[in-house]
């Protein structure tokens, strides 16, 4: 068990840049017009940085699209995105490393099912870490849904595990 910043004991132990104490990936969605190449042009604005895409989410409704993202340095990847214009929604999602067991996210929809944290969305990302796969999910309770995860014995990832990501 570790210590947070107010000397009191916490199962999780984590103190991000952004004050809170639960371990969270940044997903930024992008508004873009349904056009042939608007995707192409948001993802070639990381090139020649640091920042990589380590998940992606896309959701058409006809006329646009909001593309979902998990990148790798998200303070460079929000500048970057910040800088180019682009409108912008900044959200807390859980990653969570999935088990070797025949249905690890039977496992993770039971734990948070049980403690009444819903699933807002979920994808893949498409790194491994610590060398195994892991989900993203968005959850109306995040807090609760890291204390939950947490005392059933997952595992979370944190920004600082995508950094340095091959």
């Amino acid at each position: 068990m570790s210590t947070d910043d107010s000397g009191g004991n916490s199962g999780i132990g984590f103190a991000t840049a952004r004050g809170r104490q639960w371990p969270t990936l940044r997903q930024f969605t992008v508004f873009l017009e349904n056009r042939v190449g608007q995707l192409l042009e948001v993802v070639r604005r990381f090139d020649g940085s640091r920042v990589r895409v380590v998940a992606l989410s896309i959701a058409d409704s006809g006329e646009c699209s909001f593309v979902r993202f998990l990148v790798s340095h998200p303070d460079q990847g929000r500048e970057i995105l910040e800088r180019a214009g682009l409108p912008l929604i900044e959200s807390d999602l859980i990653g969570v490393e999935l088990s070797n067991a025949p249905q690890p996210l039977l496992q993770v929809c039971t734990a948070l099912l049980q403690a009444e944290v819903n699933i807002i969305q979920a994808y893949p990302i498409m790194v491994r870490p610590r060398g195994r796969p892991v989900v993203a999910l968005m959850v109306d309770n995040t807090e609760m849904g890291l204390e939950t995860l947490g005392r059933k014995g997952f595992t979370m990832i944190s920004e600082s595990d995508l950094d340095d990501v091959d």
